[in-house]
């Protein structure tokens, strides 16, 4: 990736344009202290092996450090091992091996088992090891599952932080890896017969992630990584969680300086939203570095395995029971009727179309995130897509809001824009949303949106840097109020000047 020295060299203004004006004093942040510890190169999975060869998962999403978890293993070898690694920011590699276990006896467990009338694949497995965290610190975890018939497969786990006073925390958004997750056949979006009418209402986190395209991971490597490296480079103080944990504490973010989440985090309980919004309004930063937040409306029920292990999503308020029964808790999208509650009351964005693939167009570059990094009318190539949002103004949006990036676009033949906003709220919170899923892509190599284009992953990275120091201190809209730019752009239905505005969040009310 590129190195941090770059960074900061291009967050202080060496890329065209003019010189970045000094910030508003913050508070100081400490850089690392030291190089990066010593990573163990060769984490990587190899060989997948054939399908069901060797494959796993946790009987819990997190845990705090010290706790066990029980992993679940199915494994035509006749013994495995497990390496659990903490991915993140290390020297030569982006993991660090923390334990191995002595080799376990393979064995096959029962096939999975398909609940009906919700299609929901479960996993009916005992148990094969237990697991202490005892010394782990709080991070992203894999464990990777080593057949001696030469298999492999990860499982993830998020050691949680205790407290996050003081931190940014990322949130690994695991109930849209599991919407996504086909392991035995059937997700939220399709059934073994492709059919998308005969697909599960409900998924269960009590069973492996896919093999295929997630390498039992979910979507960490893809979509979350190489922020996740990114972030632990700057040097700053981090906390981890899932969206799973905010969900079940409306504690998380207590004290925290900002949150954030990853490159697809599409699916939100009510309690999700009801839980952001309130850290936002206490002056929490929000940072989020996909394209479709807050989309999908589910809620979560209690599996034989713990709380908030089953994942309900009907897409349809008539088809979900919940609308005779407790019709705020049924589960079309969220912006969808009898109860639109839009995701831009939020993120500030309102999300459009996929497939689409675009360049950003910068739109303001007298913005402080964006001030000696690029000029108006540049363009960075590749950023826009596969999903992305726009300022749409026939929903509830928060004012002033700014656009940092307008990118014109066609997807699936309509033509439209592309924002990257920020705006902020009495509290002096900051609430900034890229807008596309290819922003987190352009801060690794070898991304292959971008073409690996070296001037957009200097931009990115500098603007993702700037960004992340000034949230880690504090309530960054006290010192660096959003300026509303809507009219200069053309936004329809915007006027100059709009009076301030914080749509209600209404995830719990009509």
């Amino acid at each position: 990736m590129l190195g941090l020295a770059v960074v900061l060299a291009v967050t202080a203004g060496w890329l065209s344009g003019p010189a970045a004006p000094p910030l508003a004093p913050a508070t100081p942040v400490t850089p690392r202290a030291a190089a990066p510890a010593a990573g163990t190169p060769g984490w990587e999975i190899t060989q997948a092996g054939p399908e069901h060869a060797i494959e796993g998962f946790a009987d819990q999403v997190s845990v705090l450090p010290g706790d066990d978890v029980r992993l679940f293993v199915n494994t035509t070898a006749t013994s495995y091992t497990v390496t659990a690694y903490r991915m993140g920011a290390y020297r030569d590699a982006d993991a660090q091996r923390v334990w191995v276990s002595a080799p376990q006896p393979g064995h096959q467990q029962p096939p999975p088992t398909v609940q009906e009338p919700t299609n929901t694949v479960v996993a009916p497995w005992q148990p094969s090891l237990t697991v202490s965290t005892r010394d782990w610190r709080p991070g992203d975890y894999l464990f990777r599952l080593d057949g001696d018939n030469g298999a492999q497969q990860f499982v993830p786990l998020t050691v949680r932080t205790p407290s996050n006073a003081g931190k940014i925390i990322i949130i690994n958004a695991v109930t849209t890896w599991q919407a996504y997750n086909r392991w035995g056949g059937y997700s939220l979006y399709t059934s073994p017969s492709g059919g998308k009418a005969q697909r599960a209402r409900a998924v269960s986190f009590d069973r492996p992630y896919q093999a295929m395209d997630m390498q039992g991971s979910g979507d960490f490597l893809y979509f979350e990584l190489p922020l996740v490296r990114f972030a632990e480079n700057s040097g700053l103080s981090l906390g981890y969680a899932t969206d799973v944990d905010l969900h079940a504490d409306p504690h998380l973010a207590d004290g925290a300086a900002a949150m954030v989440t990853l490159g697809h985090d599409e699916y939100w309980s009510a309690a999700m939203r009801r839980n952001a919004t309130a850290a936002r309004d206490r002056g929490v930063n929000l940072a989020f570095f996909g394209g479709n937040e807050v989309y999908r409306h589910i809620r979560f029920e209690p599996t034989p395995l713990g709380p908030d292990r089953l994942e309900v999503d009907y897409k349809s308020f008539a088809e979900d029971p919940y609308h005779i029964t407790n019709p705020l808790e049924a589960t079309p999208e969220w912006r969808s009727p009898p109860f639109p509650r839009p995701e831009s009351v939020l993120v500030g964005g309102f999300y459009q179309c996929n497939p689409v693939h675009a360049d950003f167009r910068v739109a303001d570059d007298a913005n402080w995130l964006l001030a000696g990094i690029v000029h108006n009318g540049q363009s960075l190539p590749g950023m826009v897509g596969n999903e992305y949002q726009s300022v749409d103004l026939s929903v509830p949006t928060p004012r002033p809001i700014e656009v940092l990036f307008h990118s014109p676009l066609t997807c699936q033949g309509r033509p439209d824009f592309a924002d990257t906003t920020y705006y902020t709220v009495p509290s002096g919170a900051a609430v900034f949303a890229a807008g596309t899923q290819n922003w987190i892509c352009a801060l690794g190599p070898r991304c292959a949106a971008d073409h690996d284009d070296s001037t957009t992953r200097a931009a990115i990275s500098a603007i993702t840097l700037r960004l992340l120091r000034a949230f880690a201190a504090g309530p960054t809209g006290r010192n660096h109020p959003a300026v509303d730019n809507l009219a200069t752009l053309g936004v329809r239905g915007a006027t100059p000047n709009p009076a301030p505005v914080v749509p209600p969040d209404n995830s719990s009310a009509p």
